[in-house]
């Protein structure tokens, strides 16, 4: 099919795009209208879309789509894209190495980029302690794969998942996985010996400490499942699908110290907060804890399919040769582009550029739940920032107010229609979530939050 672009539209990817939010078009224009017809006859309707614009070229902090708008981008593709589309460092790697190979499948003939990435996840994960890493290709398997090796260690089954977790789409990471629509109605039956327990969620916990938020959840472990019979916990430091939540001062420590001293795997899903994301390169560090195993995807590779398991080398190393690996797993095209991807971060400090970024966040939208108590919170660190949205109590009533999914969709569908590629989450539905990429320039950033503040007035 041959498309034909407007003369304002640039083509070229990456930071080099125009940084500004341009509608020719309604969205979806014409030409993603056509498309989206196209897809409903050729795709399965279970594989949804946000916000049905093509994309023809991304980057710095835009989206530019067949009809030649270009959109202001606080998705980054659910947290990848954390460097920016089309990175320099990314396609320079990537342009390279296609050139080289495509692929031997490492477990059949090697190469050093796998064995690269593998050292520098080792380098840069929290702990001071010997190492090893394991490559796949998604978050979802990278956890059934650290769930794997927490069994095979320990010699035990359970796991421990908690309430708002998201952890995947297969069916072990389904079971893992808190939320019911739409990701787990009617997959079932899921796996066996997956438990839940209690979060720490300070907006609705009633003031419940950390610590005491944690011995209400270790209580419950302790009593229906038992520390004797669990392999591992597996926890987000912030939870991602499930509404970036933000867990109490002490709740993560306490947790882990219960873990370590009964022989449980602590497991971190890093997934969504890793790689600079949280303003430091994992949020396990502002929690102040030290998993055992860490999970990594997403941000990893600059767009690229990739995913890893890192952790203690006494239990990384206990499968035997040949429990782990994967046709695909650490494909070279991805491993590189992992490389320029971690350089970029620590070359450009990301990290401190996720701090700016949240600094602008918290600063927009507290003003805005100053000025609106339809907004129950502002939360998240760094570049990872969420607004809760409720029917706030009438006068004297007591909480937070009961949470606003019809008000959520209403201010996320206006945010799309004036060109903000924004997404929702929460276990009701009812949370607003920033993820800019971290490339993105600080005056779309002050724009785009302009427009969404504007959204939630209006709604």
């Amino acid at each position: 099919m041959t498309i034909v672009f407007p003369a304002s539209a640039t083509l070229v990817g990456g930071p080099s795009l125009p940084q500004e939010r341009r509608l020719l078009t309604p969205i979806p224009g014409p030409e993603s209208r056509k498309r989206a017809e196209r897809k409903a006859q050729a795709v399965a309707a279970g594989v949804g879309a946000t916000i049905p614009v093509y994309t023809v070229a991304a980057g710095g902090g835009v989206l530019v789509d067949v009809d030649g708008n270009s959109l202001i981008d606080f998705g980054s593709g659910i947290a990848v894209t954390g460097v920016g589309n089309a990175a320099p460092r990314v396609v320079e790697a990537v342009t390279q190495q296609v050139a080289a190979f495509t692929h031997t499948c490492f477990t059949v003939a090697p190469y050093d980029s796998y064995v690269d990435v593998a050292e520098a996840l080792n380098r840069l994960t929290p702990g001071d302690f010997v190492k090893r890493s394991a490559l796949f290709n998604s978050g979802a398997e990278a956890v059934e794969n650290a769930v794997k090796i927490a069994r095979h260690y320990t010699g035990k089954q359970a796991v421990v998942a908690f309430d708002h977790a998201y952890h995947g789409r297969t069916n072990l990471t389904m079971g893992l996985t808190a939320k019911n629509q739409p990701y787990k109605n009617g997959f079932g039956p899921f796996a066996p010996e997956i438990y839940r327990a209690p979060l720490s969620y300070p907006l609705r916990d009633g003031g419940l400490s950390g610590a005491e938020a944690a011995k209400r959840a270790i209580t419950m472990i302790e009593k229906q499942i038992g520390a004797a019979n669990l392999a591992a916990v597996i926890i987000e430091p912030i939870q991602g699908e499930g509404g970036f939540i933000v867990p109490a001062d002490g709740f993560l420590p306490a947790l882990q110290e219960w873990a370590n001293e009964n022989g449980v795997v602590f497991i971190a899903d890093e997934v969504q907060t890793g790689f600079a994301r949280t303003g430091t390169m994992f949020a396990s560090e502002q929690f102040g804890i030290v998993p055992d195993l860490i999970v990594t995807a997403k941000g990893i590779a600059g767009g690229l399919p990739l995913s890893a398991v890192t952790g203690r080398a006494e239990i990384m190393d206990a499968p035997q040769v040949g429990g782990l690996g994967g046709t695909y797993g650490g494909n070279p095209l991805a491993c590189v582009a992992a490389l320029a991807a971690i350089e970029t971060y620590e070359q450009e400090d990301l990290s401190a550029r996720a701090r700016a970024i949240g600094e602008i966040l918290f600063e927009k939208l507290g003003a805005l739940r100053d000025a609106d108590p339809r907004v129950a919170e502002v939360r998240g660190k760094g570049a990872m920032v969420a607004i809760e949205l409720v029917d706030p109590p009438k006068p004297g009533g007591a909480g937070p107010g009961e949470p606003d999914a019809a008000l959520t969709s209403k201010v996320a569908a206006a945010a799309h229609a004036a060109g903000i590629v924004l997404l929702t989450c929460g276990t009701y539905g009812n949370v607003i979530r920033f993820l800019p990429p971290l490339s993105i320039p600080d005056h779309l950033l002050i724009e785009g939050l302009d427009v969404v503040a504007e959204a939630v007035a209006n709604a």
